[in-house]
């Protein structure tokens, strides 16, 4: 019926999909390239790494137990800066690149988890639309096709009674014209008073 009319994108369906590792591999290689331009065994740019993660991870914790249960998406956002930060600091302090690269994959496992959350949740939400937009396009349909057999019927029963008056006004214009015929017997019989024709 009112079925959509455009596509998305390949790109626009899988973005959401890749965004977890894409964001989380940006981190890693900017840390990396960090850790090339003299951050590595510095101890003024690893102190200035926690204390900004710190400060994120706080930030996430006040909007978490902020007034009537906090503001989820905000908390998320500071928590995902801290686990950036952390990650980005580390992979700039260390020598090697295992370190660097193992809390990577615990932060593109991590990231993945909780956008699988939102992700069902989204998901759900969609099915649930989809469910009431059906139940109402076939609930209005329903009521289209009564509607449409009800016209339908009155329309056949007014074809009728037209074609049926214009019987009985036939049957008593001829049998006006019959010798005899009394048309007070008629209106006696209970049927409408017809006009004299000797008038």
């Amino acid at each position: 019926m009112n079925e959509q009319i455009i596509a998305r994108h390949w790109i626009a369906l899988a973005a959401p999909k890749v965004a977890p590792a894409v964001a989380t591999s940006t981190v890693l290689i900017l840390g990396r390239i960090w850790n090339a331009n003299g951050a590595e065994h510095s101890t003024g740019n690893a102190a200035l790494m926690v204390i900004l993660a710190a400060g994120a991870a706080t930030a996430g914790a006040f909007a978490a137990a902020g007034h009537g249960g906090g503001d989820g998406v905000l908390a998320a956002t500071a928590f995902a800066t801290s686990g950036g930060l952390a990650l980005a600091g580390v992979a700039g302090y260390a020598d090697d690149l295992p370190l660097p690269l193992l809390l990577w994959v615990l932060a593109t496992a991590v990231a993945y988890g909780i956008a699988a959350r939102y992700w069902r949740t989204d998901r759900r939400d969609t099915v649930a639309y989809e469910r009431q937009t059906t139940v109402r396009r076939e609930e209005h349909a329903h009521i289209e096709r009564v509607e449409m057999l009800r016209s339908r019927t009155q329309i056949e029963v007014a074809r009728e009674s037209v074609a049926y008056a214009d019987a009985l006004a036939a049957a008593l214009t001829a049998r006006a014209t019959l010798p005899g015929f009394d048309p007070q017997a008629l209106t006696r019989a209970g049927l409408p008073e017809l006009p004299n024709p000797n008038q």
